[in-house]
């Protein structure tokens, strides 16, 4: 099936076109037609199976449609609550692809940071908003946001905010939403508080149930550098003029930080450039189209931004952030590999991502080698907890962090 056979409209159409963009996922093809038709829905599926469009892409076709019918335009729309500050950004950036040319309005919201400039947003208007939902809250009892006008709710990674504490948060903010509404509920596991919340929102819902992808091929071979958060850049410029790699596909999380990593490398005499949603469709096809030539040996992106990147001959994937989804890790590294080819995928773990590299071997059902012999080896020496298969689920780590440092390391402390 392709996209242009869900009775999808020009101008969502023309914005999957230039993302590269023409089959949709399963789940993007089951779930799209019920939400175009305003049915509640019921998603079991985890982040790295195309989730994020097969919500984004009908809700904006649905506001674009009642705003051309001459709908009260005033006030948020839809509103998408998402656990964290990381999916929260990924699913904005989303919109920002897929409603590029609908006219409407997206502003994200999350705590960590100043509000200033999400107020500044806010008063500018807003048809969709992505929240966590703290911030949320805080920003709905200073009174810069008002639920009223929703028509569309998104309650998104809902076991994720019950793992986080956030559940009642999240009642709080159900309990202020209007009582007619359709409700897009996903959830990649079904616990039973999680099953009673989903029953008390939803109305008549359709289910849909996608299996994540979760093993990686063998034909790319995996490896981890333990490493210093402020050495990640040298550790990337050393390896590259070792010569041992080809060209490399770097992801990071943000655009900030693509573009960043693309000028240092630049400046080491490494032909490099970024590609994410804040640069023009004609420059991150000239970048592509570079990578593809031969003409820049790295191509540094984002995960959104590095959809629709098809490189047959692409020799390494380079994670100098690790995903906080190990989902959105399977996909990364599946970029090489490809056609018959063998591939190399290189992961930078700082401290503070321990934690996801746990998750990247629960996913994977297997540990990942670690590189110990580079010059930026972390003075830290974690040893990595290793994974066993046959109780993977219900084992516990040696370490709420997946690692136990070394003995000579935590006596010194």
């Amino acid at each position: 099936m392709l996209f242009k056979e869900l009775h999808l409209i020009a101008p969502i159409l023309k914005a999957l076109e230039t993302e590269g963009y023409t089959q949709p996922t399963p789940i993007q093809e089951q779930a799209i037609p019920h939400i175009l038709r305003g049915k509640d829905l019921l998603g079991c599926a985890q982040t790295g199976t195309g989730k994020t469009a097969a919500f984004a892409i009908p809700i904006l076709q649905n506001l674009l449609l009642q705003q051309k019918e001459g709908a009260n335009n005033y006030g948020i729309k839809a509103l998408i609550l998402t656990p964290t500050r990381e999916l929260a950004i990924q699913i904005d950036e989303s919109f920002e692809a897929y409603g590029k040319h609908t006219g409407l309005k997206h502003t994200v919201v999350f705590g960590g940071v100043s509000q200033f400039h999400q107020t500044q947003e806010l008063r500018r208007g807003c048809d969709i908003l992505i929240a966590t939902p703290g911030r949320l809250l805080d920003l709905i009892a200073q009174k810069f946001i008002n639920l009223k006008s929703i028509k569309t709710f998104v309650l998104d990674e809902a076991d994720r905010m019950l793992d986080m504490g956030f559940i009642h948060d999240v009642r709080k903010v159900i309990a202020l939403l209007p009582e007619k509404r359709q409700t897009l509920f996903f959830s990649a596991t079904m616990p039973p508080e999680i099953t009673r919340l989903s029953a008390s929102i939803l109305t008549n819902p359709v289910r849909v149930e996608v299996a994540a992808v979760s093993s990686t091929a063998e034909s790319v071979d995996q490896t981890v550098y333990l490493v210093e958060k402020n050495d990640k850049r040298q550790l990337l410029i050393h390896l590259l003029k070792k010569g041992t790699i080809g060209n490399a596909l770097v992801f990071t999380r943000t655009k900030y930080g693509a573009d960043k990593i693309a000028k240092e490398l630049f400046r080491a005499n490494i032909k490099a450039d970024a590609i994410h949603g804040n640069k023009t469709q004609a420059a991150r096809q000239k970048a592509l189209n570079n990578f593809k030539e031969g003409k820049i040996r790295v191509l540094v992106a984002t995960d959104i931004a590095a959809r629709g990147i098809d490189v047959d001959e692409l020799t390494h994937v380079i994670n100098f952030e690790l995903p906080n989804i190990p989902e959105t890790y399977v996909h990364r590294i599946g970029r090489t590999g490809r056609a018959g080819n063998s591939g190399s995928a290189l992961s930078f773990c700082d401290m503070e991502e321990r934690a996801f590299l746990r998750d990247i071997h629960k996913l994977i059902n297997k540990t990942i080698p670690v590189v110990e012999d580079h010059p930026y080896a972390s003075s830290m020496q974690f040893v990595q907890t290793p994974v066993v298969a046959n109780n993977l689920m219900n084992r516990k780590p040696a370490s709420h962090s997946g690692f136990r440092r070394q003995r000579s390391w935590s006596q010194g402390r």
